[in-house]
C-alpha cells in the first residue's frame, strides 16, 4: 500500500512536471504600441481571479481578463491596436454566462492539458463563447469584417444544463485570419437532447481544424459563405452537421461514427435551396443511418444548388449514403466500402458544357507527392510545441527588439533568428510593430510563432522602389534546402512600398517533410501604424488619377521556381478595401500589385483554407507549376477597379508573366484583376474556388444574377499547356465568364446559377 501511494505521487508530480506548457512561463513582454500605458496584452486568467476548480463560478474573471484596457467590444466596428492574448491554464473553469472574446482576441488553453470551460446547469446566454452577441437584433460585429481571433486548446462542456434545454458550445460568425484548433465540445447524449456544439449563422471564413463533437442533438449547425473544415470527428450525435447555407465548403478528414445523421444540407428543400455547394474527401462514416441528407434534384432550383462531391470516403455500416426527400440517391452499405468518386451538379470540359450529372464519377488521379498516408492528402496541424519548455524560445525582445512601429527592429529580429536556428531554439515574435528597412532572412531549421499577430513592418527606400522589387521576408535563398516552421504573425509595410515582395519562399524541402506556414498573414495598409488609412488613402470613387502614397506593397507573396515543398494553412493575403481601425470602416483606396505567385517547378505545394484579396493584376497565379491541392480559394477584385485599371500603376512584368490584359473582342469590364490563372501546369487540384467581384469603381449594382453579373468580363484564366488540372465547386460572382481558356469563355454565369454565386460544380481539362 505505501509503494502504490509513493507511486502514485511520484506519477503524479511526473504528469504535473509534463503538463508545464511553455505559454504559460514564458515571460510575456508584448508591446501594444498604440494602446496606452500599461496595456497588457497577454493576460493569465488566474491572474484575475479565475479559479479552475469545477467548483467557483469564474465568468466574471475571465471576461475581466478579455475586456481589461478599453477594447473593441460593445458597439465597436473593430480594431486592431488591442489585441490579447487570454491564457486559460489546466483546471475546470464553472460558467454561469457567456464569455465574450472582444475584436482580436485569441483564447488559448494549456495545451498539454486542455482547461474545461464548464456550463453551470442554470447557464444563460447564446453560447458558453459567444464570439459575436446579440446586443441589439444585429450582431454587434458585421460578421464579414470580424478578422484575428483565434480559439485553441479548450474542452466546452454543456453536460451539466439540462439535454432538453436549449445550450450551444460557441457562436462564432467570423471571417478570414480565425480558427478554432484542438477543441473538444461534449454535450448530452440522453434522449431528447437539443444542444448544438458550434453554431455559426453568417460571416466569409474560414478555417477550423482538430475539433470533436461528442453527443448532443447536432455537432455543428452552420452557414457562412466558404470555409475549409479539417479533422473534425463526430461521436453519438443526433445529426453530425446542419448545413444552413453556404456558397461553398470543404469539408477533408471527417470521422462520423454512431450518428443518427451526418451531413443534413437540405435546408430550403428543393424548390429554394440555401447550400450552394460542398465537398467532402478523406473522410469515414462509422454506424450513420444516413451519410448525407440532400434537396439536389434535377430540376431543383436554383440550378446548381445542392452542388456536392464526395471523393475517397470509407464507409462503415452505412445503409444509405446519400439521400434525398427520404429516397436513397447513392446506396451505402451494412459492410464496408469506399466510394473513390461521386457527385451531383454541372460540369464541364475545355470544350464542352454544361452537363448535369448525379452518379459516380472518376476520382481524381492524385499524384505521391501530394499525399500523406495512404491516399489520403497530407496534412499538418499548426504546431504548438507541447514538448518544449520556456527555455527553448528565444524572444525578439529580449534580443534587443522595441516593436513600437517607429524604431528599426531589423538587426535585432536578424540577430534572434540566427541565434534560435544556431540553437535549436524557437522565435518567439512577443506582440509588437516591427519596423524592418531591409531584407529580414530567415534560414532553413528556422521556427517561428508569434503572440497575437505581431507585425512584421516594411519601411523605408529599400522597399519603395516599383521598378525594383526586394524581399521584406526571405524564406530560405535560391539553392537552398530544408524546412521552416511559421506560424502566426502578420507582414505589413508602412507607408507607400510599391516594391515589397512582402513574403518570398525559396526553400526545396525534402520529399515527404514541407515547410509550414500557418496563420501567416499580409495585411496592406487599413490598419494604425500602417500610414495606409482614411487619413491618407480615402477612396476617390471613379477616378484614375492614383495617389502613389498609396501604392503599398508589389507582391504579397512569391513561391519561386527552385522552391519546392510548401504546406499554408489559413494565410490570408489581404490588401485592405477599408480602414480597422476607424470607427466606420470607411472604405480606403490601397494599391497592392500581386497576390500569391506559385511558380514552383517541381512541387508540391499544398494551400488550405487560403485567400487572397484586392490585388491589382491578380490574387491567385499558378505557373508552370505542378503538384497543387488547394481547398477554398477564396478572392475578392479590387474594389476601385477598372477606374483605374489592372495595369495602372503596375506595368505588366514579363520575367514575372504578369498578365497583359488583351481586350480584343471582349465586352465589359475587361483589364480588371483575375481571381485566378493557371499556366503550362499539371497535376492542380482545386477543392473549392471561389472568386468573388462585387465592385464597379465601387458601386455595387453589377454582383448578382439579377443585374446580369456585370463588374468583369472575366476572372478565372488558362492558358498554356495543361495537364490534369482539375476544379471541384468553382464559384463566381460579379463575371460574366466564370471560366477562361486562352481567350474563350468555357462557362458563363447564367448557365450555373447557384444560392448567390454562379456555380460549375466539376471541371476538369481531361
Amino acid at each position: 500500500m505505501h509503494f502504490n501511494t509513493l507511486f502514485l505521487a511520484l506519477a503524479s508530480l511526473l504528469l504535473a512536471v509534463q503538463a508545464d506548457y511553455w505559454m504559460g512561463s514564458i515571460s510575456h513582454q508584448g508591446l501594444a504600441p498604440y494602446a496606452g500605458s500599461g496595456y497588457s496584452v497577454f493576460r493569465n486568467v488566474k491572474d484575475y481571479g479565475a479559479v479552475g476548480d469545477g467548483v467557483t463560478d469564474d465568468t466574471a474573471a475571465i471576461n475581466a481578463a478579455i475586456t481589461a484596457g478599453s477594447r473593441c467590444g460593445e458597439g465597436c466596428a473593430s480594431s486592431t491596436t488591442t489585441p490579447a492574448v487570454v491564457y486559460f491554464p489546466a483546471g475546470t473553469y464553472l460558467i454561469s454566462s457567456s464569455i465574450v472574446p472582444y475584436y482580436f482576441t485569441m483564447l488559448i488553453g494549456d495545451a498539454n492539458s486542455p482547461p474545461t470551460l464548464k456550463a453551470t446547469a442554470g447557464f444563460s446566454g447564446f453560447g458558453l463563447i459567444d464570439g459575436n452577441p446579440y446586443y441589439t437584433s444585429d450582431l454587434n460585429w458585421v460578421s464579414v469584417n470580424v478578422f484575428y481571433r483565434q480559439i485553441r486548446n479548450l474542452i466546452i462542456d454543456t453536460t451539466n444544463v439540462a439535454a432538453t434545454t436549449a445550450c450551444t458550445g460557441i457562436h462564432w460568425p467570423t471571417s478570414q485570419a480565425t480558427s478554432l484548433q484542438n477543441v473538444v465540445f461534449n454535450m448530452p447524449t440522453t434522449s431528447g437532447v437539443v444542444h448544438v456544439g458550434l453554431f455559426i449563422e453568417s460571416g466569409s471564413g474560414g478555417f477550423m481544424s482538430d475539433l470533436t463533437f461528442n453527443g448532443g442533438a447536432t455537432g455543428a449547425s452552420m452557414g457562412n459563405q466558404q470555409y475549409t473544415m479539417r479533422n473534425f470527428v463526430f461521436n453519438n450525435c443526433g445529426t453530425a452537421i446542419i448545413m444552413l447555407w453556404d456558397w461553398d465548403w470543404t469539408f477533408q478528414g471527417l470521422t462520423i461514427a454512431n450518428c443518427g445523421t451526418g451531413i443534413d444540407m437540405s435546408a430550403g428543400g428543393n424548390s429554394g435551396q440555401e447550400v450552394g455547394s460542398v465537398i467532402l474527401i478523406d473522410s469515414t462514416f462509422t454506424n450513420v443511418d444516413v451519410g448525407i441528407i440532400t434537396a439536389y434534384t434535377a430540376s431543383g432550383t436554383p440550378t446548381t444548388a445542392g452542388s456536392l462531391i464526395l471523393e475517397n470516403i470509407n464507409l462503415d455500416n452505412v445503409p444509405v449514403m446519400v439521400q434525398e426527400s427520404g429516397s436513397t440517391v447513392l446506396a451505402g452499405t451494412t459492410g464496408t466500402t469506399t466510394i473513390a468518386g461521386w457527385g451531383e451538379g454541372q460540369s464541364y470540359t475545355l470544350t464542352s458544357g454544361p452537363t448535369k450529372f448525379e452518379g459516380t464519377i472518376t476520382a481524381n488521379s492524385r499524384p505521391n507527392a501530394l499525399l500523406g498516408s495512404g491516399t489520403d492528402y497530407y496534412t499538418k496541424s499548426k504546431p504548438q510545441y507541447e514538448s518544449l519548455s520556456a527555455s527553448d524560445f528565444v524572444s525578439v525582445r529580449s534580443s534587443g527588439a522595441v516593436g513600437n512601429g517607429a524604431t528599426d527592429d531589423t538587426a535585432a529580429l536578424q540577430s534572434a533568428i540566427n541565434s534560435a536556428v544556431s540553437s535549436g531554439k524557437v522565435v518567439f515574435i512577443d506582440h509588437g510593430l516591427y519596423l524592418v528597412t531591409s531584407t529580414l532572412r530567415i534560414p532553413a531549421g528556422a521556427k517561428i510563432v508569434g503572440e497575437a499577430y505581431p507585425v512584421i513592418l516594411a519601411s523605408g527606400s529599400h522597399f519603395s522602389n516599383i521598378d525594383s522589387p526586394q524581399p521584406v521576408v526571405q524564406i530560405g535563398t535560391s539553392g537552398e534546402s530544408g524546412t521552416v516552421a511559421l506560424s502566426d504573425f502578420v507582414v505589413s509595410g508602412q507607408g507607400a512600398m510599391a516594391g515589397a515582395v512582402l513574403i518570398e519562399y525559396n526553400l526545396a524541402a525534402p520529399s515527404g517533410s514541407p515547410s509550414g506556414l500557418w496563420d501567416v498573414h499580409t495585411r496592406i495598409g487599413g490598419f494604425t501604424g500602417s500610414q495606409l488609412q482614411v487619413a491618407q488613402c480615402v477612396k476617390d470613387a471613379g477616378s484614375s488619377t492614383v495617389n502613389t502614397a498609396c501604392v503599398g506593397a508589389y507582391m504579397s507573396m512569391h513561391v519561386t521556381s527552385g522552391s519546392s515543398g510548401l504546406y499554408m494553412e489559413n494565410c490570408w493575403l489581404w490588401s485592405a478595401d477599408h480602414d480597422i481601425d476607424d470607427s466606420s470602416n470607411t472604405q480606403i483606396t490601397v494599391y497592392s500589385g500581386r497576390g500569391l505567385f506559385v511558380e514552383s517547378t517541381a512541387g508540391p505545394v499544398w494551400l488550405v483554407g487560403t485567400a487572397a484579396e484586392h490585388h491589382a493584376l491578380y490574387n491567385y497565379q499558378f505557373y508552370s507549376t505542378k503538384n497543387l491541392y488547394a481547398s477554398q480559394l477564396q478572392t475578392e477584385t479590387p474594389y476601385y477597379q477598372p477606374t483605374p485599371n489592372s495595369l495602372t500603376p503596375f506595368a505588366a512584368n514579363a520575367t514575372l508573366n504578369d498578365p497583359t490584359f488583351d481586350c480584343t473582342d471582349v465586352s465589359g469590364n475587361c483589364d480588371v484583376s483575375w481571381g485566378l490563372r493557371i499556366i503550362d501546369s499539371s497535376n492542380v487540384f482545386i477543392y473549392g474556388a471561389n472568386h468573388y467581384s462585387f465592385f464597379t469603381s465601387y458601386t455595387q449594382n453589377c454582383s448578382t444574377f439579377s443585374t446580369g453579373e456585370s463588374c468583369q468580363a472575366r476572372i478565372v484564366r488558362l492558358q498554356g499547356t495543361l495537364s490534369n488540372v482539375n476544379i471541384y465547386n468553382l464559384n463566381t460572382i460579379g463575371s460574366q465568364s466564370m471560366l477562361d481558356w486562352a481567350g474563350t469563355t468555357v462557362a458563363v454565369y447564367s448557365a450555373n446559377e447557384n444560392v448567390y454565386p454562379s456555380t460549375v460544380t466539376l471541371f476538369r481539362t481531361g
